[in-house]
């Protein structure tokens, strides 16, 4: 099962599950999650391949919501609830998606944060390039490694947020990612799979107003699949959202919740 991270306790709200983006992991996800668990449980997850869960030999879509269909099911079994809430960003949203549409009794709640539906053009291999190619040999610090890092990731930004995935304790240090898995899979993680049905739960798709992955386009198709689906955007962020507006991001998903 996932590696998953544990935020406040059962209550008589549904438990919120967290999935997190390409790279990511549970605890980039730590201080909204331990702010939205002052009235129930969260739980941030490790996806496949990334952080501390398991590396697989795959890494498609209906895999991951199978994953995390098998953390819901162990929740209901642990404590006797219900469905969760669950939010999911950018990768990790595509894969609730599907869960919600494959397995629409394990979940409550849904917010889809800054990705839709639909197949995107571009690729992160130039990302798995730049990690691979980092020359960890004496790394002792993430300064060093950012200052190493910089030639081939010149945002500031997404280094500090790759560089989060970096296991500088180990010996020798690595990247906490099957890189090798997410790159064969790339194709699929930028795309979207064949899947049938509709979820009628309550849906936000929550976007930055500075990033393009959600676009007006996209409304038929998000209809289609979630006929009860609300949009929203947050002013002045990009696509990792949580992360440049944490207290806006969390005021919306809380509202939504609430």
């Amino acid at each position: 099962m996932l590696h998953l991270i544990r935020h406040g306790r059962p209550t008589d709200r549904p438990t919120l599950l967290i999935a997190h983006g390409l790279f990511g992991s549970a605890r980039n996800w730590g201080a909204i999650a331990r702010r939205l668990a002052e009235d129930r449980q969260v739980i941030a997850v490790d996806m496949r391949n990334h952080g501390e869960s398991p590396r697989m030999a795959s890494q498609s879509y209906p895999e991951m919501a199978a994953d995390l269909a098998e953390v819901i099911r162990a929740e209901m079994a642990r404590g006797g609830g219900s469905a969760c809430d669950v939010l999911g960003h950018s990768m990790g949203g595509k894969a609730a998606m599907v869960l919600a549409l494959s397995e629409g009794a394990l979940v409550n709640r849904l917010v889809v944060a800054d990705i839709a539906p639909v197949a995107y053009g571009h690729s992160h291999a130039g990302l798995i390039a730049a990690m691979r190619g980092l020359d960890l040999a004496g790394l002792t610090s993430r300064a060093e490694a950012d200052r190493r890092l910089a030639a081939a990731v010149p945002d500031a930004g997404v280094r500090a947020f790759l560089l989060q995935s970096l296991d500088l304790g180990a010996e020798p240090p690595g990247w906490r990612l099957g890189l090798d898995v997410l790159e064969a899979a790339m194709a699929g993680l930028t795309g979207w799979p064949e899947v049938a049905g509709r979820f009628d739960g309550p849906v936000l798709f929550l976007a930055g107003a500075l990033s393009d992955y959600v676009r007006p386009e996209h409304r038929a198709t998000i209809r289609r699949y979630f006929p009860g689906a609300r949009q929203a955007r947050i002013p002045g962020a990009g696509h990792w959202l949580h992360a440049e507006r944490p207290r806006e991001f969390e005021a919306a998903v809380r509202a939504f919740l609430d």
